[in-house]
Protein backbone atom coordinates (compact mmCIF):
# COMPACT_ATOMS: atom_id res chain seq x y z
CA UNK A 1 0.00 0.00 0.00
CA UNK A 2 1.29 3.20 -1.19
CA UNK A 3 2.20 5.61 2.17
CA UNK A 4 0.99 9.18 2.80
CA UNK A 5 4.46 10.54 2.22
CA UNK A 6 4.32 9.13 -1.90
CA UNK A 7 1.02 10.59 -2.75
CA UNK A 8 1.05 12.76 -6.18
CA UNK A 9 -0.03 15.98 -5.43
CA UNK A 10 -3.16 16.46 -7.13
CA UNK A 11 -3.37 17.74 -10.77
CA UNK A 12 -4.69 17.49 -14.65
CA UNK A 13 -3.89 14.30 -16.34
CA UNK A 14 -2.45 15.04 -19.61
CA UNK A 15 -1.79 14.66 -23.59
CA UNK A 16 0.28 10.94 -23.47
CA UNK A 17 4.20 11.66 -24.41
CA UNK A 18 3.75 14.99 -24.83
CA UNK A 19 1.04 16.24 -21.67
CA UNK A 20 0.45 19.66 -20.83
CA UNK A 21 3.18 20.91 -23.01
CA UNK A 22 1.36 22.63 -25.59
CA UNK A 23 -0.81 24.61 -23.59
CA UNK A 24 2.12 25.58 -21.36
CA UNK A 25 4.08 27.03 -24.03
CA UNK A 26 1.22 28.18 -26.05
CA UNK A 27 0.35 30.56 -22.94
CA UNK A 28 2.19 29.85 -20.38
CA UNK A 29 1.15 32.27 -17.72
CA UNK A 30 -2.24 31.82 -18.06
CA UNK A 31 -1.94 27.95 -18.00
CA UNK A 32 0.19 28.79 -14.87
CA UNK A 33 -2.74 30.65 -12.80
CA UNK A 34 -5.28 27.97 -13.79
CA UNK A 35 -3.51 24.95 -12.51
CA UNK A 36 -3.02 27.47 -9.30
CA UNK A 37 -6.30 28.37 -9.08
CA UNK A 38 -8.64 24.92 -9.54
CA UNK A 39 -6.07 22.60 -8.00
CA UNK A 40 -4.21 24.80 -5.25
CA UNK A 41 -0.58 25.51 -3.86
CA UNK A 42 0.98 22.27 -4.80
CA UNK A 43 -0.18 21.11 -8.39
CA UNK A 44 1.64 18.13 -10.65
CA UNK A 45 1.90 18.10 -14.20
CA UNK A 46 4.46 16.92 -17.35
CA UNK A 47 5.92 18.62 -19.69
CA UNK A 48 6.59 16.00 -22.20
CA UNK A 49 8.23 13.06 -19.77
CA UNK A 50 9.24 15.58 -17.11
CA UNK A 51 7.25 15.70 -13.85
CA UNK A 52 7.00 18.65 -12.83
CA UNK A 53 5.62 20.50 -9.54
CA UNK A 54 4.39 23.84 -9.13
CA UNK A 55 4.24 25.69 -5.51
CA UNK A 56 1.94 28.69 -5.70
CA UNK A 57 2.36 29.51 -1.19
CA UNK A 58 4.99 31.84 -0.05
CA UNK A 59 5.93 29.04 2.55
CA UNK A 60 6.59 26.40 0.08
CA UNK A 61 9.14 29.11 -2.14
CA UNK A 62 10.90 29.50 1.29
CA UNK A 63 11.26 26.15 1.91
CA UNK A 64 13.17 25.60 -1.56
CA UNK A 65 14.66 28.80 -1.52
CA UNK A 66 16.40 29.02 1.45
CA UNK A 67 15.73 25.75 4.10
CA UNK A 68 16.17 23.10 2.10
CA UNK A 69 18.25 24.95 -1.18
CA UNK A 70 20.90 22.73 -0.66
CA UNK A 71 19.01 19.79 -2.68
CA UNK A 72 18.23 21.84 -5.72
CA UNK A 73 20.12 22.78 -8.68
CA UNK A 74 18.75 25.33 -11.36
CA UNK A 75 15.97 23.72 -13.71
CA UNK A 76 16.03 22.95 -17.33
CA UNK A 77 15.54 26.33 -18.37
CA UNK A 78 18.89 27.91 -17.20
CA UNK A 79 20.56 24.67 -18.14
CA UNK A 80 20.13 25.35 -21.47
CA UNK A 81 20.66 29.04 -21.04
CA UNK A 82 24.39 28.03 -20.15
CA UNK A 83 24.63 27.83 -24.23
CA UNK A 84 24.80 31.80 -23.74
CA UNK A 85 25.63 32.58 -20.33
CA UNK A 86 28.19 29.86 -19.58
CA UNK A 87 28.73 29.22 -16.12
CA UNK A 88 28.07 32.60 -14.72
CA UNK A 89 25.96 33.28 -11.22
CA UNK A 90 23.26 32.94 -12.87
CA UNK A 91 23.82 29.31 -14.08
CA UNK A 92 26.61 27.97 -12.21
CA UNK A 93 26.18 25.31 -9.22
CA UNK A 94 27.69 24.01 -5.97
CA UNK A 95 30.73 25.09 -4.43
CA UNK A 96 31.81 26.87 -7.97
CA UNK A 97 29.16 29.07 -7.50
CA UNK A 98 29.65 29.51 -3.77
CA UNK A 99 33.28 30.72 -4.66
CA UNK A 100 32.45 32.90 -7.94
CA UNK A 101 29.78 34.65 -5.73
CA UNK A 102 32.35 35.12 -2.74
CA UNK A 103 34.77 36.91 -5.46
CA UNK A 104 32.07 39.17 -7.13
CA UNK A 105 30.56 39.88 -3.88
CA UNK A 106 32.43 42.92 -3.21
CA UNK A 107 31.43 44.76 -7.14
CA UNK A 108 28.11 45.11 -5.85
CA UNK A 109 28.91 46.41 -2.22
CA UNK A 110 26.52 49.11 -1.39
CA UNK A 111 28.93 51.81 -1.47
CA UNK A 112 30.99 50.74 -4.35
CA UNK A 113 27.31 51.02 -7.05
CA UNK A 114 26.56 54.20 -5.48
CA UNK A 115 29.43 55.62 -7.06
CA UNK A 116 27.53 54.45 -10.62
CA UNK A 117 24.76 56.87 -9.60
CA UNK A 118 26.04 59.57 -11.84
CA UNK A 119 26.32 57.56 -14.64
CA UNK A 120 22.55 56.25 -14.49
CA UNK A 121 21.21 60.12 -14.19
CA UNK A 122 23.46 61.23 -16.73
CA UNK A 123 22.70 58.96 -19.70
CA UNK A 124 19.03 59.18 -18.55
CA UNK A 125 19.30 62.90 -19.12
CA UNK A 126 21.00 62.71 -22.29
CA UNK A 127 18.07 60.38 -23.39
CA UNK A 128 15.10 62.43 -22.23
CA UNK A 129 16.72 65.20 -24.12
CA UNK A 130 16.13 63.45 -27.26
CA UNK A 131 12.52 62.77 -27.24
CA UNK A 132 10.50 65.04 -29.17
CA UNK A 133 7.17 65.85 -27.71
CA UNK A 134 3.81 64.58 -29.61
CA UNK A 135 6.11 61.67 -31.25
CA UNK A 136 5.82 58.16 -30.87
CA UNK A 137 8.18 56.40 -29.40
CA UNK A 138 9.07 52.91 -28.35
CA UNK A 139 9.66 52.86 -24.42
CA UNK A 140 10.65 49.48 -24.35
CA UNK A 141 13.32 49.73 -27.28
CA UNK A 142 14.41 53.26 -25.50
CA UNK A 143 14.78 51.55 -21.76
CA UNK A 144 16.67 48.88 -23.36
CA UNK A 145 19.31 51.05 -24.93
CA UNK A 146 19.68 52.77 -22.05
CA UNK A 147 20.21 50.00 -19.39
CA UNK A 148 22.20 48.97 -22.08
CA UNK A 149 24.66 52.08 -22.35
CA UNK A 150 24.22 52.05 -18.27
CA UNK A 151 25.34 48.71 -18.06
CA UNK A 152 28.32 48.44 -20.59
CA UNK A 153 29.21 51.48 -18.82
CA UNK A 154 29.57 50.61 -15.20
CA UNK A 155 30.43 47.03 -15.91
CA UNK A 156 33.04 47.57 -18.60
CA UNK A 157 33.46 51.70 -18.45
CA UNK A 158 33.10 51.19 -22.33
CA UNK A 159 30.59 53.88 -24.31
CA UNK A 160 28.67 51.14 -26.92
CA UNK A 161 26.28 53.56 -27.69
CA UNK A 162 27.34 53.57 -31.15
CA UNK A 163 27.43 49.33 -31.27
CA UNK A 164 23.98 49.44 -29.06
CA UNK A 165 21.71 48.66 -32.30
CA UNK A 166 23.75 45.41 -33.16
CA UNK A 167 24.29 44.27 -29.89
CA UNK A 168 20.75 44.59 -28.67
CA UNK A 169 19.26 42.72 -31.82
CA UNK A 170 21.88 39.68 -30.75
CA UNK A 171 20.65 40.45 -27.02
CA UNK A 172 17.16 39.84 -28.58
CA UNK A 173 17.90 36.78 -30.66
CA UNK A 174 19.46 34.96 -28.03
CA UNK A 175 16.41 35.79 -25.25
CA UNK A 176 14.31 34.78 -28.13
CA UNK A 177 16.46 31.11 -29.09
CA UNK A 178 15.87 30.67 -24.83
CA UNK A 179 12.10 30.16 -25.48
CA UNK A 180 12.78 26.89 -27.45
CA UNK A 181 14.27 24.91 -24.18
CA UNK A 182 10.37 23.05 -23.41
CA UNK A 183 10.18 22.06 -26.75
CA UNK A 184 10.79 17.90 -27.38
CA UNK A 185 14.10 17.21 -28.69
CA UNK A 186 15.21 20.63 -27.77
CA UNK A 187 18.91 19.43 -27.31
CA UNK A 188 18.91 17.88 -30.25
CA UNK A 189 17.95 20.87 -32.44
CA UNK A 190 20.87 23.25 -31.03
CA UNK A 191 23.37 20.88 -32.69
CA UNK A 192 21.35 21.14 -36.23
CA UNK A 193 22.21 24.08 -38.78
CA UNK A 194 18.58 25.49 -39.07
CA UNK A 195 17.80 28.75 -39.31
CA UNK A 196 17.24 29.54 -35.54
CA UNK A 197 20.33 27.90 -34.40
CA UNK A 198 22.41 29.65 -36.77
CA UNK A 199 21.07 32.89 -35.67
CA UNK A 200 21.57 32.12 -32.04
CA UNK A 201 25.08 31.15 -33.48
CA UNK A 202 25.63 34.34 -35.18
CA UNK A 203 24.55 36.48 -32.10
CA UNK A 204 26.61 34.58 -29.50
CA UNK A 205 29.85 35.34 -31.59
CA UNK A 206 28.73 38.81 -31.96
CA UNK A 207 28.33 39.62 -28.36
CA UNK A 208 31.44 37.27 -27.43
CA UNK A 209 33.88 39.27 -29.37
CA UNK A 210 32.71 42.31 -27.88
CA UNK A 211 33.62 41.29 -24.62
CA UNK A 212 36.32 39.27 -25.05
CA UNK A 213 37.95 42.28 -26.39
CA UNK A 214 37.29 44.48 -23.13
CA UNK A 215 39.13 42.16 -21.36
CA UNK A 216 41.94 41.96 -23.21
CA UNK A 217 41.94 45.41 -23.43
CA UNK A 218 41.99 45.76 -19.95
CA UNK A 219 43.82 43.03 -18.51
CA UNK A 220 46.76 44.87 -20.94
CA UNK A 221 46.70 47.93 -19.33
CA UNK A 222 46.14 46.53 -15.46
CA UNK A 223 44.05 49.48 -15.30
CA UNK A 224 41.55 49.97 -12.61
CA UNK A 225 38.88 52.31 -13.88
CA UNK A 226 36.32 51.36 -10.72
CA UNK A 227 33.98 49.51 -12.96
CA UNK A 228 32.53 46.29 -12.16
CA UNK A 229 35.18 44.62 -14.29
CA UNK A 230 37.88 46.05 -12.71
CA UNK A 231 37.09 44.48 -9.40
CA UNK A 232 36.57 41.29 -11.43
CA UNK A 233 40.03 41.54 -12.86
CA UNK A 234 41.37 42.49 -9.66
CA UNK A 235 39.72 40.29 -7.23
CA UNK A 236 40.64 37.35 -5.02
CA UNK A 237 39.42 34.62 -3.24
CA UNK A 238 40.43 35.54 -0.01
CA UNK A 239 38.45 33.18 2.05
CA UNK A 240 40.46 29.94 0.47
CA UNK A 241 43.63 32.37 -0.67
CA UNK A 242 43.32 31.68 -4.45
CA UNK A 243 43.77 33.76 -7.36
CA UNK A 244 41.03 35.36 -9.45
CA UNK A 245 38.66 34.67 -12.91
CA UNK A 246 40.31 33.24 -15.71
CA UNK A 247 39.03 35.18 -18.60
CA UNK A 248 36.56 32.46 -19.45
CA UNK A 249 34.60 32.97 -15.58
CA UNK A 250 35.03 36.69 -16.52
CA UNK A 251 33.52 36.27 -19.50
CA UNK A 252 30.83 34.32 -18.06
CA UNK A 253 30.31 36.98 -15.32
CA UNK A 254 30.46 39.59 -17.36
CA UNK A 255 27.87 37.90 -20.02
CA UNK A 256 25.29 37.54 -17.16
CA UNK A 257 25.73 40.78 -15.79
CA UNK A 258 25.29 42.76 -18.66
CA UNK A 259 21.68 40.18 -20.08
CA UNK A 260 20.42 39.84 -16.73
CA UNK A 261 21.51 43.57 -15.53
CA UNK A 262 19.96 45.30 -18.46
CA UNK A 263 17.07 43.45 -20.16
CA UNK A 264 14.83 43.27 -16.57
CA UNK A 265 15.32 46.88 -15.74
CA UNK A 266 14.70 48.12 -18.96
CA UNK A 267 11.53 45.50 -18.69
CA UNK A 268 10.45 46.95 -15.31
CA UNK A 269 10.79 50.45 -16.45
CA UNK A 270 8.58 49.62 -19.59
CA UNK A 271 5.42 48.18 -17.61
CA UNK A 272 5.82 50.85 -15.23
CA UNK A 273 5.56 54.02 -17.84
CA UNK A 274 2.63 51.74 -19.11
CA UNK A 275 1.29 51.37 -15.68
CA UNK A 276 1.29 54.77 -15.15
CA UNK A 277 0.14 55.90 -18.31
CA UNK A 278 -3.61 54.03 -17.28
CA UNK A 279 -3.35 55.65 -13.53
CA UNK A 280 -2.80 59.19 -14.37
CA UNK A 281 -3.59 59.69 -10.65
CA UNK A 282 -1.14 57.70 -9.19
CA UNK A 283 1.48 59.72 -12.08
CA UNK A 284 -0.02 63.26 -10.55
CA UNK A 285 1.51 61.80 -7.06
CA UNK A 286 4.63 60.57 -8.45
CA UNK A 287 5.32 64.00 -10.15
CA UNK A 288 4.19 65.57 -7.05
CA UNK A 289 7.50 63.76 -4.78
CA UNK A 290 10.01 64.36 -7.64
CA UNK A 291 9.13 67.88 -7.61
CA UNK A 292 9.34 68.18 -4.13
CA UNK A 293 12.53 66.51 -3.55
CA UNK A 294 14.55 67.43 -6.84
CA UNK A 295 12.82 70.79 -8.06
CA UNK A 296 14.38 71.44 -11.28
CA UNK A 297 18.15 69.44 -10.46
CA UNK A 298 18.90 66.31 -11.28
CA UNK A 299 18.55 63.43 -8.83
CA UNK A 300 21.56 62.06 -6.97
CA UNK A 301 21.86 58.74 -4.83
CA UNK A 302 21.62 61.07 -1.93
CA UNK A 303 17.97 61.61 -2.62
CA UNK A 304 16.62 57.65 -2.88
CA UNK A 305 15.70 57.82 0.82
CA UNK A 306 13.51 60.59 -0.38
CA UNK A 307 12.01 59.16 -3.40
CA UNK A 308 9.92 56.43 -1.33
CA UNK A 309 7.31 57.24 -3.51
CA UNK A 310 8.79 56.14 -6.98
CA UNK A 311 10.28 53.03 -5.23
CA UNK A 312 6.69 52.57 -4.38
CA UNK A 313 5.56 52.53 -7.85
CA UNK A 314 8.01 50.25 -9.18
CA UNK A 315 7.49 47.47 -6.36
CA UNK A 316 3.87 47.83 -7.15
CA UNK A 317 4.87 47.93 -11.38
CA UNK A 318 7.55 44.60 -10.57
CA UNK A 319 4.04 43.02 -8.51
CA UNK A 320 1.91 43.25 -11.20
CA UNK A 321 4.84 42.54 -14.30
CA UNK A 322 7.59 40.87 -12.78
CA UNK A 323 10.47 40.91 -14.75
CA UNK A 324 11.75 37.15 -13.81
CA UNK A 325 8.20 35.64 -13.70
CA UNK A 326 9.02 32.08 -13.00
CA UNK A 327 12.04 30.10 -11.59
CA UNK A 328 12.56 26.69 -11.92
CA UNK A 329 14.80 24.47 -10.21
CA UNK A 330 15.34 20.65 -10.08
CA UNK A 331 15.47 17.85 -6.60
CA UNK A 332 18.62 16.32 -6.71
CA UNK A 333 17.23 13.68 -4.01
CA UNK A 334 13.47 12.69 -2.89
CA UNK A 335 12.16 15.67 -1.64
CA UNK A 336 9.00 15.94 0.72
CA UNK A 337 7.13 19.16 0.69
CA UNK A 338 3.40 19.32 3.14
CA UNK A 339 2.18 15.64 2.48
CA UNK A 340 3.62 14.36 -0.19
CA UNK A 341 7.06 13.04 -1.44
CA UNK A 342 8.84 13.36 -4.75
CA UNK A 343 11.50 11.62 -6.45
CA UNK A 344 14.57 13.41 -7.50
CA UNK A 345 14.72 14.72 -10.90
CA UNK A 346 11.60 16.60 -10.13
CA UNK A 347 11.30 19.88 -11.06
CA UNK A 348 9.99 22.68 -8.84
CA UNK A 349 8.51 25.75 -10.53
CA UNK A 350 7.30 28.94 -8.38
CA UNK A 351 6.40 32.19 -10.23
CA UNK A 352 6.48 35.11 -9.04
CA UNK A 353 3.38 36.19 -11.29
CA UNK A 354 1.44 33.95 -9.99
CA UNK A 355 1.80 34.47 -6.80
CA UNK A 356 2.29 37.88 -6.83
CA UNK A 357 -1.32 37.95 -8.57
CA UNK A 358 -3.25 35.82 -5.39
CA UNK A 359 -5.40 37.75 -3.68
CA UNK A 360 -4.48 36.34 0.03
CA UNK A 361 -1.68 38.65 0.17
CA UNK A 362 -2.81 40.83 -2.41
CA UNK A 363 -6.55 41.63 -2.28
CA UNK A 364 -7.93 42.90 -5.73
CA UNK A 365 -4.79 41.78 -7.29
CA UNK A 366 -5.02 43.60 -10.51
CA UNK A 367 -5.08 47.06 -9.10
CA UNK A 368 -2.26 49.37 -9.30
CA UNK A 369 -1.73 50.24 -5.73
CA UNK A 370 1.85 51.65 -5.04
CA UNK A 371 0.32 52.07 -0.98
CA UNK A 372 0.89 47.94 -0.79
CA UNK A 373 4.60 49.20 -0.25
CA UNK A 374 3.68 51.16 2.95
CA UNK A 375 5.69 49.57 5.91
CA UNK A 376 2.78 48.27 7.63
CA UNK A 377 1.28 46.66 4.79
CA UNK A 378 4.96 45.09 3.54
CA UNK A 379 5.33 43.68 7.45
CA UNK A 380 1.72 42.35 7.15
CA UNK A 381 2.56 40.10 4.34
CA UNK A 382 4.67 36.65 4.03
CA UNK A 383 8.12 37.42 3.01
CA UNK A 384 7.90 35.20 -0.20
CA UNK A 385 4.75 36.24 -1.03
CA UNK A 386 7.10 38.77 -3.44
CA UNK A 387 10.42 37.73 -4.79
CA UNK A 388 10.93 39.13 -8.10
CA UNK A 389 14.63 39.15 -7.23
CA UNK A 390 14.54 35.59 -5.93
CA UNK A 391 15.70 34.60 -2.36
CA UNK A 392 18.30 32.83 -0.13
CA UNK A 393 21.73 32.23 -1.32
CA UNK A 394 20.73 32.84 -5.04
CA UNK A 395 18.92 35.94 -4.42
CA UNK A 396 20.26 38.28 -7.30
CA UNK A 397 23.53 39.79 -6.77
CA UNK A 398 22.55 43.08 -8.42
CA UNK A 399 19.43 43.86 -6.88
CA UNK A 400 20.71 47.23 -5.03
CA UNK A 401 21.96 48.15 -8.35
CA UNK A 402 18.49 47.68 -10.05
CA UNK A 403 16.69 49.48 -7.69
CA UNK A 404 19.14 52.10 -7.87
CA UNK A 405 19.05 52.08 -11.23
CA UNK A 406 15.31 52.36 -11.97
CA UNK A 407 14.52 54.95 -8.89
CA UNK A 408 17.18 57.33 -10.83
CA UNK A 409 15.85 57.23 -14.06
CA UNK A 410 12.26 56.95 -13.52
CA UNK A 411 12.64 60.22 -11.36
CA UNK A 412 15.20 61.69 -13.96
CA UNK A 413 12.48 60.51 -16.97
CA UNK A 414 8.91 62.01 -14.97
CA UNK A 415 10.82 64.91 -13.68
CA UNK A 416 10.15 66.62 -17.56
CA UNK A 417 7.33 63.97 -19.28
CA UNK A 418 3.94 62.27 -18.89
CA UNK A 419 3.66 59.67 -21.36
CA UNK A 420 0.45 58.43 -23.01
CA UNK A 421 -0.06 54.90 -24.57
CA UNK A 422 -0.82 55.45 -28.12
CA UNK A 423 -4.50 54.83 -28.41
CA UNK A 424 -5.25 51.58 -29.49
CA UNK A 425 -1.95 49.76 -29.32
CA UNK A 426 -1.69 46.24 -28.83
CA UNK A 427 0.05 45.63 -25.30
CA UNK A 428 0.81 41.95 -24.86
CA UNK A 429 2.74 39.97 -22.59
CA UNK A 430 5.85 37.63 -24.18
CA UNK A 431 7.14 35.60 -21.10
CA UNK A 432 10.10 34.59 -22.18
CA UNK A 433 13.25 33.97 -19.60
CA UNK A 434 11.73 37.57 -18.77
CA UNK A 435 8.57 39.13 -18.87
CA UNK A 436 7.98 41.52 -22.07
CA UNK A 437 5.89 43.71 -24.28
CA UNK A 438 5.45 41.48 -27.38
CA UNK A 439 4.70 44.20 -29.32
CA UNK A 440 7.61 46.82 -27.62
CA UNK A 441 5.38 49.60 -25.68
CA UNK A 442 4.26 52.86 -28.07
CA UNK A 443 4.04 56.22 -26.12
CA UNK A 444 3.58 59.83 -26.99
CA UNK A 445 5.60 61.82 -24.92
CA UNK A 446 3.92 65.33 -23.73
CA UNK A 447 6.40 67.94 -21.90
CA UNK A 448 5.42 69.03 -18.42
CA UNK A 449 3.94 72.22 -18.15
CA UNK A 450 4.75 73.20 -14.55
Amino acid sequence: MTSEKNRIPPGPSGTPLIGHLVPFRRNPIDFLLRMAREYGDIVAFKLGAQQVVLLSHPDYVKAVLTTDHRNFVKGRGLQWAKRLLGEGLLTSEGEFHRRQRRIAQPAFHRQRIATYGNVMTDYTIRMRAQWTEGKPLDLHGEMMRLTMAIAAKTLFDADVEAEAGEIGEALSTSVEFFNRFTLPFADLMAQLPIPSTIRFRKAKRRLDETIYRMIAERRASQEDRGDLLSMLLHAKDEEEGTGGMTDQQLRDEAMTIFLAGHETTANALTWTGYLLAQHPEIEAKLHAQIDAVLGERSPTVEDLPKLDYVEKVLAESMRLYPPAWLVGYRAIDDYEIDKYKLPGGTIFLMSQYVIHHDPRWFPDPSRFDPERWAPAAKLARPKFSYFPFGGGPRVCIGEPFAWMEATLILAALYQQWTLRLVPGYPVVLQPLITLRPKHGMQMIAERRRK
